[in-house]
């Protein structure tokens, strides 16, 4: 080999060993996907929750997951972050799982809704459905209503479940990014929320239906009466606002069993993934937040 051909290919593996070690320190170097998780309220388990979806989350993604909490038991549960104009600053998402019914003060809720109208992405877990809403809430709210703006950001109206009992979840939507290849399953027992109305720009990703069996009143007025079945949109996504921000929903996660299932968490973070644009069509993360 002439002194010329040698130097070329010298060159020319130093060049592709240094493209690769660039490659390689870029992946390495990749800022994390900062997530910013706010919990607490009524009725269950928020303190281990956030610690299972903090380090479901985190095991998953190249991810800082950043909690929010307030221990309150109470339907009036806030948050001093959602007092301050800029509160989403800083981060790329935000999950939603508070359950703050009876939270009702309109310039409160939207400074949390002009955050997702601005362009920051949501995620949001089971009794979010269920929080800030006013007014005649039970029947299904009007587009533009006083009381509809919460329920817009999501995408569907809930406003009440039934009885704890395993629900058969199936992907509807198999061959969208955020549920692609996962496997149909049974939850444990949970609470299947109703739907009310679906918004026009909800896309249904998963079903769920749930076996119940008559409750006390239904069996004094009737003894005989039998079990029914009940089924309703348990995951879908939405586009918010005039900026379309991505919006991911799941109504499960009311025990703790359920948020530390593996299944599930894969779910939500596929949510997340989707919401942020850093899901591929085969459901695979971007490169930057691969584990």
């Amino acid at each position: 080999m002439n002194p010329f051909s040698t130097i070329l290919t010298t060159t020319l593996a130093l060049f592709l060993a240094s493209g690769n070690l660039f490659a390689q320190d870029r992946s390495i170097t990749a800022k994390p996907l900062k997530v910013l998780l706010v919990a607490g309220g009524c009725c269950h388990d928020y303190d281990t929750q956030t610690k299972l979806l903090k380090n479901g989350v985190e095991a998953r993604l190249n991810a800082v997951v950043t909690i929010v909490y307030n221990p309150s038991k109470g339907t009036d549960a806030t948050f001093e972050i959602y007092n301050n104009d800029d509160w989403a600053k800083g981060y790329d998402v935000v999950v939603h799982d508070e359950c703050s019914a009876s939270v009702t003060e309109k310039p409160y809720v939207n400074r949390i809704l002009n955050a997702h109208r601005e362009g920051v992405p949501a995620v949001n877990l089971h009794c979010a459905m269920h929080s800030y809403r006013w007014g005649d809430f039970r029947e299904p709210v009007e587009v533009g209503a006083d009381n509809a703006g919460w329920y817009e950001m999501i995408g569907i109206q809930s406003t009440g479940h039934g009885p704890q009992l395993p629900i058969d979840v199936s992907y509807t939507q198999g061959d969208h990014p955020i549920t692609r290849g996962l496997k149909d399953w049974t939850t444990i027992n949970e609470e299947l929320y109703n739907n009310v109305r679906v918004f026009g720009n909800a896309e249904v990703l998963a079903s769920g239906v749930q076996l119940q069996t008559p409750n006390k009143k239904e069996l004094k007025e009737n003894p005989a009466a039998a079990p029914r079945q009940a089924d309703a949109v348990v995951a879908w996504t939405n586009e918010y606002g005039t900026k379309k921000t991505k919006i991911f929903s799941t109504t499960l996660g009311h025990n703790n069993d359920t948020v530390g299932d593996a299944r599930y968490l894969d779910l939500v973070t596929r949510g997340l993934l989707w919401a942020t644009g850093n899901l591929a069509k085969d459901g695979k993360p971007a490169a930057a937040y691969v584990k």
